[in-house]
């Protein structure tokens, strides 16, 4: 994940290692339910609000929305606002014509079964909140494509502001628009797969992931469902975690976040490993415990899920394979080390233990990598501190 981006060198799985640790604080927390392949229910929180933000975006942008008219209606009808619903489905319907040309590749037709249609959520800010609504700006890397035919599919950065309000309990969509997004650069290490590679990646072969906003009082996501559901949910996080600037910078955070995500049996191994990675990345990249350098500049790092599947699950342990867009560099006026993007695929393996799932291992497996954006140049290095801090880290599942 973002540790083998920002060190230059594979990251490895988690060692077992037997070592006490304090049970999670428990907290009686309900998760969002999915309603017509949308995720609704949402704590009333800012990140209730990312959560649904990032989750309507995501679905906004799948396959199944774009190519099947009346799964796309009734999702609309899930997440919009009742006086916003007309407009977001005539948005929604004119959005997933012109999605046609990209989802067929090459190929003469469109085949809604072999379109590629992923985005995941890079940065996450809050621009207004209040009881009764809010905004939301996400940074966004998105792939778009088919697995039939010859043209591998293609990398995309958008900026989407999504405005939602709070209707009949829940965080509901009013409005969202869509710009060019920050252009980061594929990672120079990687180089693009084939269109067949991805079909592993096709609506009927993996799910998008969901985020919820539902973390306990010390910051960290809630306790999961004792299902398939909350196995990939928890993988979600742990990776989206890891991928957090504060792994790097803070010790203290890096510390408690192992402990609320990682299997007891192997916390004193993943912690030791994670403290020495941490160091080699912030004498890497020059920064100190701030996150900037002696110049000023800041480190960035994110990881964002484009898909999730699973590989095997009973009610006592898991492994989950996600697809992940990680990002990594400094925002500076040093050039070379612009933020890069890694196209990576990672497995996450999951026991049950104090009433959550934790991870027994992260294990890097062989990249899926999209072509660049077409006709797009990157932009400076200085222009991702837009997208960095603790207070644009996207919402957790």
């Amino acid at each position: 994940m973002i540790v083998s981006l920002a060190t230059g060198s594979p990251s490895t799985s988690a060692p077992s290692a037997s070592t006490p640790a304090q049970a999670a604080p428990q907290v009686n927390v309900e998760r969002a339910r999915t309603v017509d392949g949308v995720a609704v229910g949402y704590p009333h929180t800012q990140d209730g609000a990312k959560a649904a933000a990032a989750n309507y975006t995501v679905v906004s942008g799948s396959a199944a929305f774009l190519t099947n008219s009346e799964r796309r209606h009734r999702a609309v009808t899930a997440m919009a606002a009742l006086e916003a619903a007309d407009a977001i489905g005539k948005k929604a319907d004119l959005a997933a014509t012109q999605a046609v040309a990209s989802l067929r590749g090459d190929t003469t037709d469109l085949s809604p079964g072999q379109a590629i249609a992923r985005t995941g959520v890079l940065s996450a800010r809050v621009l207004g909140y209040d009881e009764k609504g809010a905004m939301v700006r996400l940074w966004t890397a998105t792939v778009r494509g088919s697995a039939a035919g010859h043209a591998t599919p293609k990398a995309g950065y958008r900026s989407v502001t999504v405005t939602l309000v709070w209707e009949a309990g829940d965080w509901k969509l009013k409005d969202s628009s869509s710009t060019a997004g920050l252009v980061a650069p594929i990672d120079a290490r990687q180089t693009s797969n084939v269109a067949g590679d991805f079909a592993g990646y096709v609506p009927a072969a993996a799910d998008d992931p969901v985020v919820t906003g539902a973390i306990r009082p010390d910051g960290f996501p809630a306790p999961y469902e004792q299902n398939e559901q909350g196995a990939r949910a928890a993988a979600v996080s742990a990776v989206m975690l890891y991928g957090d600037t504060r792994f790097f910078t803070d010790e203290q955070w890096r510390h408690r976040m192992l402990a609320a995500t990682a299997a007891p049996s192997v916390l004193k191994s993943v912690t030791s490993d994670s403290d020495a990675t941490a160091r080699l990345v912030a004498e890497n990249r020059g920064v100190g415990t701030d996150g900037t350098s002696a110049d000023g500049s800041e480190l960035i790092t994110r990881t964002a899920v484009l898909a999730t599947r699973t590989i095997s699950c009973s009610d006592q342990a898991a492994s989950i394979e996600l697809w992940t867009a990680s990002a990594g560099g400094v925002a500076g006026k040093e050039e070379t080390r612009r933020p890069q993007v890694a196209f990576l695929r990672m497995t996450v393996d999951l026991v049950w233990a104090d009433g959550t799932w934790k991870t027994t291992a992260v294990t890097p497996s062989a990249p899926l990598v999209p072509s660049p954006p077409a006709m797009q140049q990157a932009d400076s290095a200085d222009a991702f501190a837009e997208v960095g801090g603790v207070g644009n880290a996207p919402a957790t599942a």
